[in-house]
């Protein structure tokens, strides 16, 4: 398994994930970190933004799944069902299990999927190890308590590389 903490693509934001950028890349399946990815922490249910960017993910052919590690699937499942998309829970990022379920249950192939979320250490490793487009946004929010910032300042060098790679 390959082991990279390098991001495929770097974005400011899911949002950035247009729906041509995603069929330019021959994307499929989007699965996604919720926390600090799609919404900060903090933020219970989706917001109008979340709704009208997984709509046009939808309408252009985008299956967009959540991979999320929370411990607590509460969270998770009252998110997805408000949105009325699929997830997998308790993923275990970085490693591959997750990722492959998610992959079997949308009936795509690593080739057509990619993972979108703000830590390198759960969701770029854990997309690198099962051969999905790794792709890295900021965290929405910001980086919430010392261990976060801590994460944030130590994935610096390898967003720094994939920046030189992607320009």
């Amino acid at each position: 398994m390959p082991f990279s903490l390098i991001p495929d693509r770097l974005y400011d934001r899911y949002t950035d994930l247009t729906p041509a950028l995603l069929r330019e890349l021959d994307v499929r399946l989007l699965l996604c970190d919720l926390d600090y990815t799609l919404a900060p922490r903090s933020v219970e249910k989706p917001d109008e933004t979340l709704y009208s960017w997984l709509n046009a993910c939808r309408e252009a052919g985008v299956t967009v799944m959540i991979l999320s590690n929370n411990r607590s699937t509460r969270r998770v499942e009252a998110f997805c069902g408000e949105l009325g998309i699929r997830y997998v829970g308790h993923a275990g990022k970085p490693g591959v299990r997750g990722y492959r379920q998610a992959m079997e249950q949308a009936g795509q192939p690593p080739e057509h999927t990619a993972m979108v979320g703000d830590k390198l250490l759960t969701d770029v490793l854990g997309a690198k190890r099962s051969g999905v487009l790794a792709l890295m946004v900021e965290p929405l929010g910001g980086p919430v308590g010392a261990w976060n910032h801590v994460l944030h300042a130590l994935q610096r060098p390898s967003k720094w590389i994939a920046g030189r790679r992607q320009s």
